[in-house]
């Protein structure tokens, strides 16, 4: 039997899980969990990558403390963010976060340069100003020299990836975030990093494809954690959503066309696809083209998600009023009567106060305003399922083939009251789960770099 280790990065949290498999169903055991923060110093807001590269150790201590037989190892993370590596293997510095504000008035600096259509036909990402693209610029503006002498660019994944085993590389999914890749050729677009004014060589390095073996563990890092010096890492989807995606038990032969829906903090609507969508109309619908496991890509939208629902729990938990989800589900179920509100408003990014935004915004608008827990709730969850009504429109119109069934994957797939009104708004059927998507998708990519091949159906008991 072997175990695989699943090492799961998140903007708040991280966790190592180990994965094995039993009677042809993996079985996870999550060993370590532990907090992810961000540091401002000086003109910049900081990951702390110190920290976490202590607490993915700490992790695998505690597998190779309770597992004889670990395999490998893989890494995820969220997208578009970066470290800079010196020629004798240095980190220059802790890599930088996407909130961070530099960014913020850089898109329109840039499309000065190059232009905005013919940028998204090539590398078919939406723009933000979180991107990398966005991110180097302004680092460049600011520090050209310094950036300069980096020798190696590794996205997050990369970076812990390059400290267990000293490879360089840069994983597929990951990379596609960036908004420097040739949607269609799945590799750097050199002559946009050019035209940018940004150093070439930071791009020379491998790209690994997911499945691949990145190299196996350090010397150093085998005695300090106590795994074997032979346990392999393994390239998986190291964006978080391309691991989410492979996960999912997608009903091909059942119905023809497949939708994902990635629910949590944000929601992303999609399928999955051989070929990016690059037309005009993709860009201005607002979809992206990220890369995903086994060179597909992940043709998908960005939608708020959970978010405003979990701002009001924080909320209502300050106050000492009760505010699980059971009991707050139970409660919107009983109401019938709900206004809408526009989830991607402005007026629900970071407000002080969700419930009195959601008023006003309703207030405004002549449409009645929530007044209980349950009416909040309800409000939250039809105007999602609304929204998702919406983004499955837009995205039929650019689809060959409508969609036919959709799969919730992530923590909001057990919001049993959300999925009854995303089915009744799409009119398709709608199956929940995965909920610990990203986990395991991980790890099936490990295990069949291992030479295991897992049925999906079949561990899903479909």
């Amino acid at each position: 039997m072997s175990t695989f280790l699943a090492v799961d990065f998140g903007a708040g949290s991280g966790r190592v899980i180990a994965g094995t498999l039993h009677n042809g169903r993996l079985e996870l055991d999550e060993l370590h969990r532990f907090s992810n923060r961000q540091v401002q110093i000086g003109h910049h807001l900081y990951w702390d990558f110190p920290a976490l590269f202590e607490d993915m150790k700490e992790g695998l201590r505690r597998a190779a403390a309770k597992y004889a037989d670990v395999e490998s190892i893989g890494i995820d993370t969220w997208g578009v963010d970066f470290g800079l590596v010196d020629c004798a293997g240095n980190l220059m510095g802790n890599p930088i976060c996407y909130r961070d504000a530099y960014t913020e008035h850089l898109p329109q600096e840039v499309f000065q340069r190059i232009n905005e259509s013919e940028l998204y036909a090539k590398a078919g990402i939406q723009v933000m100003a979180i991107n990398t693209l966005f991110q180097l610029y302004g680092l460049n503006k600011e520090n050209a020299a310094w950036l300069g002498e980096a020798h190696h660019l590794l996205f997050m994944p990369d970076l812990f990836a390059y400290y267990l085993t000293g490879v360089c590389g840069n994983e597929y999914t990951i990379a596609s975030t960036s908004g420097l890749l040739d949607a269609k050729q799945r590799t750097w677009d050199l002559s946009l990093i050019q035209n940018l004014g940004l150093p070439v060589h930071l791009f020379k390095d491998k790209m690994f494809m997911p499945g691949e073996i990145r190299g196996t563990l350090l010397p150093e890092i085998a005695a300090e954690t106590g795994l074997p010096a032979s346990v392999k890492i393994v390239a998986v989807g190291a964006h978080d959503t391309a691991s989410a995606v492979d996960a999912i038990p997608f009903r091909q032969g059942k119905e023809k066309v497949s939708a994902f829906l990635s629910s949590g903090t944000w929601s992303l609507l999609g399928v999955l696809r051989d070929e990016p969508i690059l037309t005009e109309a993709a860009r201005t619908g607002g979809f992206t083209n990220e890369g995903g496991v086994g060179g597909k890509i992940c043709f998908l939208q960005n939608i708020t998600g959970l978010w405003i629902l979990q701002s009001l729990i924080r909320q209502w938990t300050s106050r000492g009023w009760r505010a699980d989800y059971d009991y707050l589900i139970t409660e919107a179920e009983k109401v019938t009567d709900t206004s809408t509100i526009e989830v991607d408003a402005p007026d629900f990014l970071h407000p002080t106060d969700m419930e009195a935004a959601i008023t006003a915004y309703c207030q405004t608008r002549g449409t009645k305003a929530p007044a209980t827990q349950g009416e909040y709730v309800r409000c939250v969850l039809q105007s999602l399922a609304t929204r998702y009504q919406k983004g499955l429109q837009e995205l039929n119109k650019l689809l060959p083939e409508p969609v036919e069934c959709l799969h919730i994957i992530g923590g909001g797939s057990r919001n049993r009251l959300l999925n009854r009104l995303t089915e009744e708004a799409l009119g398709i059927p709608v199956y929940p789960g995965p909920v610990e998507a990203t986990a395991l998708g991980n790890l099936l990519v490990q295990a069949e770099a291992c030479g295991i091949s897992i049925n999906k159906e079949e561990m899903f008991q479909l």
